[in-house]
């Protein structure tokens, strides 16, 4: 029987600043929650994205209501910037609307997904990318058309999610790169478990982040990371109509070179409002412990959980948490 690997039990704990230790990197903020917005801020992080460039994105279940506007992204799509670029999905391990890539791409144009053919990875086969440093995997299974990109930008609708807690650029990577079949069979199932879905809080959160340091290490320092903080559910795109219905207040969007950095201030800016406007939100995430993917991350070496924020809409200038969300207004559809 293969032994269990322990694990850490502390991922509904969530760790305030000032007790966090070691380096910051530099964390990109904007309101402006707009095509001109998202291209602006992504600006501030591009400068190592060359040459033909795959952008992830949560392209949606069927009419998903909170998906990033497909409008957005043909908007920075007709830049320079992106003529090399392809959106880049993968099959999804359950049955449903993006199960096979015949579905998938009937979905891809139910959603506006039509203004630049959509590379669906996995849909000529797999490939395997080492995980350096693992307890869980020593390689991933991602989708093999991911070989044959220069540079990555991980686009990520920050929400809730059912599983994951919350769903930042790690889950975005870590499991929108990994393959509909085996890649996500890694992460969400026991060998020989009838339950699809037995593995849960740290452990998933574990191989979530693993299985996303396999990408990440791939492109090396051409990969930057961009996460809307826009009609956040607690629950996943994934969750199509069916998500649970929007009451966080939208933020901006949050830029950066260090994913732990970007995903860590995502979660601050959340922890930062007041109780009414984020209660639902956080016990989602605490309830599913998934501090662990920040915490994990952070022992793997992927990055800063320490960090400035820098505000692009007056000068470049340093701020904090409480003032990046003192804006917030009640959300309204």
């Amino acid at each position: 029987m293969e032994k269990k690997v322990l694990t850490r039990t502390d991922g509904d704990k969530y760790l305030p600043y000032e007790k966090r230790t070691g380096n910051e990197s530099i964390v990109y903020f904007t309101r402006d929650l707009s095509p001109e917005g998202l291209l602006k801020i992504y600006r501030k992080v591009s400068g190592n994205i060359k040459g033909k460039t795959a952008v992830k994105l949560h392209t949606g279940e069927k009419n998903g209501p909170n998906i990033i506007p497909s409008s957005w992204v043909e908007y920075l799509f007709k830049q320079d910037d992106f003529k090399d670029a392809r959106i880049v999905e993968t099959n999804t391990y359950y049955e449903g609307d993006r199960y096979t890539t015949e579905q998938h791409r009937e979905t891809l144009k139910i959603n506006g997904w039509t203004f630049r053919e959509v590379d669906i990875l996995d849909e000529f086969g797999t490939a395997m990318l080492p995980v350096e440093g693992g307890k869980w995997f020593t390689e991933m299974s991602v989708g093999k058309n991911i070989l044959n990109y220069d540079s990555f930008v991980a686009l990520t609708h920050f929400k809730g999610h059912v599983q994951g807690g919350f769903g930042g650029s790690n889950k975005n990577i870590g499991i929108g790169v990994a393959d509909g079949r085996i890649g996500k069979g890694m992460i969400h199932t026991t060998p020989n478990q009838s339950n699809m879905w037995d593995i849960k809080k740290e452990e998933f959160m574990e191989r979530i982040s693993e299985s996303t340091k396999a990408t990440v290490d791939h492109f090396k320092n051409h990969i930057c990371f961009v996460n809307v903080m826009r009609n956040m559910s607690v629950s996943c795109d994934c969750e199509g109509c069916s998500a649970m219905p929007v009451v966080t207040p939208n933020v901006g969007i949050l830029a950066s070179f260090d994913i732990l950095a970007v995903d860590q201030a995502s979660i601050d800016l959340v922890y930062a409002m007041e109780e009414k406007d984020h209660k639902d939100l956080v016990e989602r995430i605490e309830s599913r412990h998934s501090h662990r993917q920040l915490s994990y991350m952070k022992e793997l070496g992927m990055g800063n959980d320490k960090y400035v924020l820098i505000d692009i809409d007056n000068g470049d200038v340093r701020i904090n948490q409480k003032e990046a969300v003192k804006h917030v207004v009640p959300f309204k559809k």
